[in-house]
């Protein structure tokens, strides 16, 4: 009888990756240090490890194995992708297969990236703007007022506080380890605002957004951290909170350009966005926005093309993707882009990698790139 495809795929990641440590190969080799030797590996290989067997698929879900990662500070950004269709919603984290053809000795490193799909969750619909991510958690802050959270250790969901009040519309931000969500009212069209706590997983009421800085009602919110405030653009403009005063002010206009699509993120305290199809960036200093230089080997996006940017431990990713009408299909491809200040003008991008990572049917669309630091 012939072995299972499941059996025949655990054999060959065996003979690809032949020094792997098994769980317990030996009475001489102790669960302590097999956690520490786990736990001092890049999480890139995580999704790799745990198709080698159950053990290790037990032992990379274990809490002890990330006390020791914090304990050695070997803690680090880790890529998440949601991805959505008219049925259901899928999470993907970037990982590091194993390709003996694909290979940087220049970098003495593997250049084969992949998008590894969490295990079955039920994971409930979301949007760009209710998406937040604080350490090792990932919230999914939903007008209805649910909010869930993804345990990016154990790739698990639970449920958090809801919102104490349903809106129509929301954006969220974080700002040291507090969510601030700006919305409206469903009925009354009001401005609404809290903010949760992620350390005592509590709300709190924040001022609302008055009527003479933006008008009421305004649906097309985006949220952003900036220079330590929430950032808030609307229609009218942007406001930010000062949290020291407890009140919102007017922020920069320049700023607010960056709302009209969801390809927008924060990398320390500069704001990137995608504007026709190129890269550009904004911070408090320059209050203009400037093409990003560099970013040799990254395509201009046509339009219609969705773009996702995401702070990666200090460098960006951008995620977009791209129709393959033919094959009823679609291709996620992901780069890396490290970045580098050249004064006070100038910010350039190197292209670390770029590649195709994953392929689903055409009617999922992206909705959000998160990292959590696990």
């Amino acid at each position: 009888m012939s072995s299972s495809p499941e059996k025949k795929k655990e054999k060959k990641l065996e003979e690809e990756l032949p020094s792997t440590p098994q769980p317990n190969p030996t009475p001489s080799l102790p669960d302590e240090l097999l956690t520490s030797c786990i736990a001092r590996l890049s999480r890139l290989y995580y999704p790799t490890l745990s198709l080698v067997s159950k053990n290790f698929r037990s032992l990379l879900a274990s809490p002890e194995l990330y006390k020791a990662r914090s304990l050695s500070f070997r803690t680090e950004s880790c890529l998440y992708l949601c991805l959505e269709s008219s049925s259901d919603s899928r999470w993907f984290t970037l990982c590091r297969k194993p390709d003996k053809n694909k290979y940087d000795v220049s970098k003495n490193k593997s250049t084969s990236y992949a998008l590894c799909k969490l295990p079955s969750l039920h994971s409930p619909p979301a949007v760009f703007s209710g998406l937040v991510s604080v350490g090792s958690d990932i919230y999914n802050i939903r007008s209805s007022s649910n909010v869930s959270v993804l345990d990016c250790r154990f790739h698990t969901w639970r449920k958090a506080p809801s919102l104490p009040v349903e809106l129509m519309s929301l954006s969220a931000c974080a700002v040291d380890e507090k969510i601030y969500v700006a919305g409206i009212h469903g009925g009354s069209l009001k401005n609404a605002s809290k903010v949760l706590d992620a350390r005592t997983q509590t709300w709190d009421h924040v001022v609302s957004i008055p009527c003479s800085l933006t008008r009421r009602g305004a649906l097309n919110m985006r949220s952003v951290c900036i220079d330590g405030k929430p950032h808030v653009a609307t229609d009218d403009g942007v406001v930010c909170y000062n949290s020291q005063v407890g009140k919102w002010e007017l922020g920069e206009a320049k700023m607010g350009s960056f709302r009209f699509s969801d390809s927008y993120c924060e990398v320390e305290n500069v704001l990137y966005s995608v504007c026709d199809g190129t890269l550009r960036w904004y911070d408090g200093e320059v209050n203009v926005w400037r093409s990003l230089e560099g970013l040799v080997g990254l395509p201009k996006f046509l339009p219609g093309v969705s773009v996702r940017l995401c702070d990666y431990g200090g460098n960006m990713v951008v995620v977009w993707d791209k129709n393959m009408l033919s094959s009823g299909e679609k291709k996620i491809l992901c780069a890396e882009i490290a970045l580098e200040r050249r004064g006070v003008w100038e910010i350039w991008g190197g292209v670390e990698w770029v590649e195709h990572v994953l392929t689903v049917p055409i009617g999922y669309y992206i909705v959000k790139a998160l990292s959590a630091m696990v």
